[in-house]
């Protein structure tokens, strides 16, 4: 199977570079059947790419060791439902992944323009076969996950223990889907500019929703990984400034702005160069997003490390970013705006403004993140930047962000009258002042940015609220309906604008439990004996007992062994708590250790103790101290290594498992001191509950409303009827010539529901 998986990947690479040429060549020599024939080596490429992925699928799903990556990422002992996921755990998988969801959004994106956009799809299919052929050449010559093994082990080296985790089944494919996705607005921004249709907004209208669709992705993903941090890494945070994480945020920020700003292109028809300028920036650190994760040239938990992809990469972004500018540069005459700002006091002055915090945020976190490399290249020294840098400066901005996110949805566009700003800014400037007095009250002012956040959340939240109740009351006024009708009228009718107050809603709710949880948490690492208590802000922890486990397989193989704590927590007397940190052993594969000694020489995990709730979070994880249970792990080592070759398989694994029994009950019997990271962080619970209001109004956004619906069967019909009296060629794949532009040049498929 092997052999069949990489004899795909290199019919995959073939397609590829036929359909980049096929693409091009029939655009430019106006031939319909190449590119029709050029589109269609999209879906051969998905479809290679699917029977590649699935084998390698299988081969984890049934242990298959004489695969290498198989053997390297995962074992027996994983479980069945980890070792789906292991798949994508290795740089070769995730390799695959990449290219395999490249290859489906593609398909899916040209199959839904098949019959628009017949002089700029050409280009647009052959640049995502480009990036295809781009990382099929990478599995093929470089990173093969088809390699095989001359002698297969019988057993395999298992999933990184961090790694097994829910939100690890998700988390990959999720940022791997926005990547790839970013991919497809970037292509057909070139398409655009080469064919020099930027002026016309059927590209972006066509192409909009998957923009939309990424930054969705991407954003879901970003969060499963800060919800990942939180509760398995043990060090008591969701977001470290990490330069893989920093990686997945650039094209977000970017993105977001994107999203913006081509509003006003719609509208106005301004802003093309720096609309055309973000989405081509965006594809382009989405690239290096991946880049970053593979090539191992910044340390970071999430990276695979060092590889040999650093310098494919490297030239595939230079080709990448000095085409932009050039094409940019090329096309500018068309890209001049048709209309000037009219007012500061406008939604698109505002909107404008949001972009550039967004992209100022942008420039700071790509700054700080890729500061080892400027400043090695400079003086020779890499030094890194920490958490406290980057809050000094996207704090700020974080702050100008949501008060722009509240004052956006009600301002006028064109020009805000002074009549007209009292009427939309009375009700959220009197929620934001008595949110502030009230805060102040309580103290929250001795932290003036959390307290500016809250401020200005209560604003968001006021402003788009005065937005729905409005809405709702002109659907009750035209149509009787009762309110929980008309609000569902009333977002039905216009989901993108009424799906963005609600992303907005959701992202100020977010940034308040950020501010709330960063600035008026208590930590404390304190080592604690059984019956020790300490005080953590408001609370007491009481280390009550001591707990040990060992887990075994559905087989009864030794999997792990865990030592762990009951924590007592106390408010004012009263127990609101009992918390359960552990921290789990898994045996190394190395075999010079000793078979007692190896359980606790390999990976480690923190099982943290969590009590979650909307007011704040209780949290704990614990380090226990092995050097007490050494004697008795060297002990069962020695009396191992003398029976060795004397004892009969079972009889040996039967007595390890009662040697770490008797150790694990050692532990109990007399447990030593452990090591406790205690942190009590006030609304922490916000973080995720803003996010998944960010999402559902990201999904009422994208999901298509019955007028896209309407209005795409009417365009289908129009296009039928002028090809049917022109009688023109039947073949709709090239490039559109005469009155057939008809069909190039209307509203494209889930076109703006905001007009």
């Amino acid at each position: 199977m092997a052999t069949v998986g990489r004899a795909l990947l290199i019919i995959a690479l073939c397609v590829a570079l036929y359909g980049v040429v096929a693409s091009i060549y029939g655009a430019r020599r106006d031939k319909p059947q190449w590119v029709a024939s050029g589109r269609r080596a999209v879906y051969v490429v998905a479809a290679l790419c699917s029977g590649a992925f699935a084998i390698l699928e299988l081969a984890f799903l049934r242990s298959d060791f004489s695969f290498a990556t198989v053997a390297s990422h995962s074992s027996t002992t994983t479980p069945t439902f980890y070792k789906a996921a292991a798949a994508w755990s290795s740089q070769e998988g995730s390799l695959l992944l990449w290219v395999w969801l490249l290859s489906m959004w593609s398909s899916l994106v040209l199959f839904l323009t098949r019959r628009h956009l017949r002089r700029v799809a050409p280009y647009a299919t052959a640049v995502l076969l480009g990036f295809a052929a781009f990382f099929a050449a990478l599995l093929v010559f470089l990173e093969t996950p088809f390699g095989v093994l001359a002698a297969v082990p019988a057993e395999g080296n298992g999933l990184n223990p961090l790694l097994r985790h829910p939100s690890m089944m998700i988390h990959p494919p999720m940022l791997y889907s926005g990547y790839t996705l970013f991919a497809i607005p970037f292509a057909f921004a070139i398409g655009a500019l080469v064919t020099r249709q930027v002026g016309a907004a059927d590209w972006i209208k066509s192409t909009r929703r998957f923009a939309l669709a990424a930054w969705f992705f991407l954003g879901v993903g970003i969060l499963l990984g800060a919800r990942w941090s939180y509760a398995e890494l043990g060090w008591g945070g969701y977001w470290a400034w990490d330069p893989v994480e920093n990686a997945s945020l650039l094209p977000w920020l970017t993105g977001t702005a994107f999203i913006h700003s081509i509003m006003i292109q719609e509208k106005r028809g301004m802003l093309k160069i720096w609309n055309v300028s973000l989405v081509l920036a965006t594809g382009v650190l989405s690239i290096m997003g991946t880049f970053l994760v593979r090539s191992g040239i910044l340390d970071s938990i999430h990276a695979f490390g060092a590889s040999t992809l650093g310098v494919p990469f490297v030239i595939l972004i230079a080709i990448m970013i000095a085409g932009s500018i050039g094409l940019v540069v090329w096309r500018r005459e068309a890209l001049r705006s048709e209309n000037r700002l009219d007012s500061l006091l406008s939604r698109e002055a505002i909107f404008l403004a949001n972009n550039l915090v967004l992209v100022a945020m942008a420039f700071v976190v790509f700054w700080g993140t890729f500061w080892p490399l400027i400043a090695e290249a400079l003086t020779g020294d890499r030094r890194a930047l920490g958490p406290p840098w980057f809050d000094r400066y996207t704090v700020p901005l974080a702050l100008m962000l949501v008060l722009l996110s509240g004052i956006g949805p009600v301002i006028a566009w064109r020009k805000a009258t002074a009549s007209n700003a009292r009427r939309n800014f009375v009700v959220p400037l009197g929620a934001a002042i008595g949110t502030g007095v009230v805060l102040a009250v309580l103290g929250a002012a001795q932290r003036p940015l959390a307290f500016g956040m809250f401020i200005c959340g209560a604003f968001v939240v006021a402003s788009v609220g005065q937005e729905f109740w409005r809405g709702i009351g002109v659907r009750r006024t035209m149509t009787g309906e009762k309110p929980p009708a008309a609000l569902v009228s009333l977002v039905a009718r216009n989901r993108r604008r009424y799906g963005g107050y609600l992303v907005h809603v959701g992202m100020a709710v977010l940034f308040v439990g950020v501010a709330a949880s960063t600035a008026f948490n208590d930590a404390r690492d304190v080592r604690l004996d059984v019956g020790q208590s300490v005080t953590v802000g408001d609370d007491v922890f009481t280390y009550d007992e001591a707990t040990s486990r060992i887990s075994t397989t559905s087989d009864g193989r030794l999997e792990k062994i865990s030592f762990g704590s009951v924590m007592t927590v106390k408010r004012d007397g009263e127990t609101i708590s009992t918390l359960r940190p552990e921290r789990s052993y898994f045996p190394s594969r190395d075999t010079t250790l000793g078979p007692v000694g190896r359980f606790f020489e390999g990976e480690a995990t923190s099982e943290v103790g969590l009590q979650a709730g909307l007011r704040g979070d209780l949290w704990a994880a614990m380090t226990p101290d092995k050097q007490s249970l050494m004697p008795q792990i060297e002990e069962g080592d020695r009396v191992f290594a003398a029976a060795a070759g004397k004892l009969p398989g079972a009889v040996e694994a039967r007595l390890l498992g009662e040697a770490l029994r008797g150790i694990a009950g050692r532990y109990i019997a007399d447990p030593p001191p452990a090591t406790f990271r205690l942190i009590t962080s006030p609304l922490v619970t916000w973080i995720w509950l803003g996010a998944i209001i960010v999402f559902l109004g990201g999904l009422i956004a994208i999901w298509p409303g019955q007028r896209d619906a309407q209005r795409r069967t009417a365009k289908a019909r129009l296009a039928a009827r002028v090809a049917k009296d022109l009688g023109g060629p039947k073949d709709l794949g090239g490039p559109a010539r005469g009155p057939q532009a008809v069909s190039a040049t209307g509203p494209a498929p889930g076109g703006d529901a905001q007009r």
